[in-house]
């Protein structure tokens, strides 16, 4: 059998147990569960209009009645992070799909031909890995204009090659196996050992992967935005929020603290959460404790 933990060889709740008990787990999950929860409720509501512009408000400090403060146009800093919390959320979440999506099938493809397919698609591979998520975004941006969706497309197109040599190595580590030699004798084809037997025991890695690279998405999303090829105005953006806070750092220095701390705190949240995943889903770091 397999050294490598399947998650269908596990109940959910089992793992969910083993998972709690990790510190690292816990706390991502807190901070994660916060983040999301405020993405969540700021579709149905936000203590103020975040496209409504009040000029007699302008700059003004963190108080009972603007918790965060208000930036240069009135609007209020707090209703401005909840929503630009869902937009990061949103634009990390299908961009992570669409790497997980394509470069997926792509590795085990890979790892289950061989020879000069798996060289050429390998190749190709780390063409595509050499260009960036902000080049790429440059790139389309100069074709498409810049905005969010833009922004999912170069941020997706990067993760491709990501998922791509996960997915490949996990694959390779599987196919020589006993189960897998057995599968093969029973008439099995390459397609079917992949979805019966490999991808079952590569899911922990994927599920890892997909939780750093999350976090990563929303680190390009406000870089991009940041530099105004992200979401574009009057839709709030913790990069976007940034960059208009650079220039008044000395009399409110709150505008960059904020959205600074949302980002800082859900790249963490996010990458505790994998680093518990990570040791609840390995066996041999399991066997150690």
């Amino acid at each position: 059998m397999s050294d490598q933990l399947s998650i269908t060889q596990d109940s959910f709740g089992s793992i969910l147990a083993r998972a709690f008990r990790s510190r690292s787990f816990v706390i991502g999950f807190i901070l994660t569960a916060i983040v999301a929860l405020m993405a969540g409720i700021s579709f149905f509501w936000t203590p103020y209009d975040v496209t409504k512009l009040i000029v007699s408000d302008r700059m003004q400090p963190p108080s009972a009645a603007h918790w965060f403060g208000t930036d240069h146009f009135g609007r209020d800093n707090f209703s401005m992070i909840m929503v630009g919390a869902r937009n990061s959320i949103a634009v990390a979440l299908v961009a992570v799909g669409i790497g997980m999506g394509l470069g997926v099938p792509l590795g085990c493809w890979a790892a289950a031909c061989g020879g000069w397919i798996d060289e050429t698609l390998m190749r190709f591979n780390d063409l595509v890995f050499a260009f960036p998520a902000l080049l790429s975004a440059v790139m389309i941006t100069a074709i498409f204009g810049p905005g969010a969706i833009n922004a999912i497309i170069a941020i997706g197109i990067f993760n491709i090659p990501v998922f791509a040599r996960v997915a490949r190595g996990g694959a390779l580590s599987i196919w020589p196996r006993e189960f897998i030699l057995a599968a093969r004798a029973s008439g099995k084809g390459p397609m079917l050992i992949t979805i019966e037997h490999v991808l079952p025991n590569i899911a922990n890695l994927l599920l890892v992967q997909g939780t750093i690279q999350f976090a990563l998405g929303i680190l390009a999303e406000a870089g991009l935005s940041y530099v105004g090829l992200g979401a574009q105005p009057p839709m709030p953006s913790w990069g976007r929020m940034l960059f208009d806070a650079q220039t008044r750092m000395v009399v409110a220095p709150y505008l960059a603290l904020f959205p600074g701390f949302a980002i800082v705190l859900t790249v963490l949240g996010l990458n505790l959460l994998g680093d518990g995943l990570s040791d609840t889903l390995d066996p041999k770091l399991r066997r150690q404790r």
